[in-house]
């Protein structure tokens, strides 16, 4: 994988954006920084980064407008490193956009592979290689979206209408934490207070189907009250 990506890291902590920094540059990305909102803008309108790390508490205005205004104009991957570890956060800076988030304290191992999990979900997302001939490939798990139809080490995986819905709704945001309220809306269109009840029995059997155990994920994560998401690897 060339790894020679342009990262901007939005964060007002000079101590956390010279680790940052460094951090990325050891794993030969090349880094561009800004310490506001306002900075980080014209930071990436001038030099089009490949991903951004994002702090939301920034002096001058919250990371999530920089969030809501770069969403109007591109897919550029956005990873939410932030100390703001409430639910509702989390929920809120993924409706909006975000492709991932990170609570601090963070791990440097973990940062890095959610790094590198967001720009290889890009990159083929832009090459149109995850929907390449209307499929979708994942070690031993095949989705044929003409055809309706999953298979795992070529056994077909039989699933209802629903329970397929929602695989490949996962399957086209690979990498990315898809919120329970994203779901809901995109599978049923509508919330009630059932909503959240009928999505979670339905991603059990499918977790069943695909010979999931107890404590291990083979392809869709759970995390626990904000979303799942369909994993990018294995």
């Amino acid at each position: 994988m060339n790894n020679k990506y342009k990262i901007l890291i939005i964060e007002d902590d000079e101590h956390i954006r010279t680790l940052l920094s460094a951090l990325l540059e050891t794993n030969n990305y090349t880094v561009i920084t800004a310490d506001t909102c306002t900075n980080g803008k014209a930071m990436f309108l001038s030099h089009r980064p490949d991903l951004v790390i994002l702090d939301l508490g920034l002096p001058d205005l919250d990371g999530t407008v920089f969030l809501r205004e770069i969403r109007n104009i591109t897919l550029t991957p956005v990873i939410v490193l932030s100390a703001r570890s409430d639910e509702s956060d989390k929920v809120g800076a993924l409706d909006m956009g975000a492709n991932d988030y990170v609570s601090k304290p963070f791990s440097s191992a973990e940062l890095v592979a959610r790094v590198r999990t967001a720009l290889r979900t890009s990159r083929h997302s832009n090459e149109a290689g995850e929907l390449s001939g209307g499929k979708f490939r994942l070690k031993g798990l095949l989705i044929d979206y003409d055809a309706r139809k999953v298979f795992i080490d070529d056994n077909e995986i039989k699933l209802t209408q629903t329970e397929y819905n929602i695989v490949a709704l996962l399957s086209e945001h690979p990498g990315k934490i898809m919120t329970y309220t994203a779901i809901i809306k995109e599978i049923w269109g509508y919330s009630d207070s059932n909503s959240r009840k009928k999505l979670q029995v339905n991603m059990a059997n499918i977790r069943k189907k695909f010979g999931d155990k107890p404590g291990k994920s083979n392809y869709i994560e759970n995390e626990l009250g904000v979303g799942y998401r369909m994993c990018a690897e294995i």
